[in-house]
């Protein structure tokens, strides 16, 4: 086969350090174009980005040269540097160690697109603890919870 061809979705969920609620409008909305351009220099799309205070969603549909590990190195860590160089206030801004990535089918990009469209409506009545553990669970991901809020 001369040319390979490939529909690699991931939805990911990643927060700042200790779940601290940081995102706030103003981080936001400079933040989501920045994580656009970091996706698209790793020659990725990221279709939605989307969250609440204390965690992020990302839909992002990969190039298949990059792993998802690879992607979110330098997710987190060029969109950290970013935030010290352009908010000074946040010096001290980090990204939790981890984050939960869960493959989607072309048939459910739209889903997810929604559900991530909705975060803050979302929010306003399920925790994100009740949010992940229940993402988790629906992708059969053993976990036990004493480690995933540390």
């Amino acid at each position: 086969m001369p040319h390979s061809y490939t529909a690699l979705y991931t939805h990911v969920v990643f927060s700042p350090k200790n779940r601290a609620p940081q995102i706030d409008p103003a981080l936001e909305e400079r933040l989501y174009p920045y994580l656009r351009g970091i996706v698209r220099e790793l020659h990725g799309n990221l279709i939605i980005v989307n969250g609440v205070e204390d965690h992020l969603h990302l839909l992002i549909a990969a190039p298949p040269m990059v792993s998802i590990a690879e992607m979110m190195r330098k997710v987190k860590g060029c969109s950290s540097k970013w935030i010290h160089d352009t908010f000074p206030d946040r010096a001290k801004f980090e990204w939790q160690r981890g984050y939960s990535a869960f493959s989607v089918s072309q048939s459910h990009v739209s889903r997810v697109v929604r559900y991530i469209e909705q975060q803050k409506i979302h929010h306003a009545k399920r925790s994100f603890r009740d949010e992940y553990v229940r993402l988790l669970e629906r992708h059969g991901i053993a976990h036990d919870e004493r480690f995933l809020w540390t």
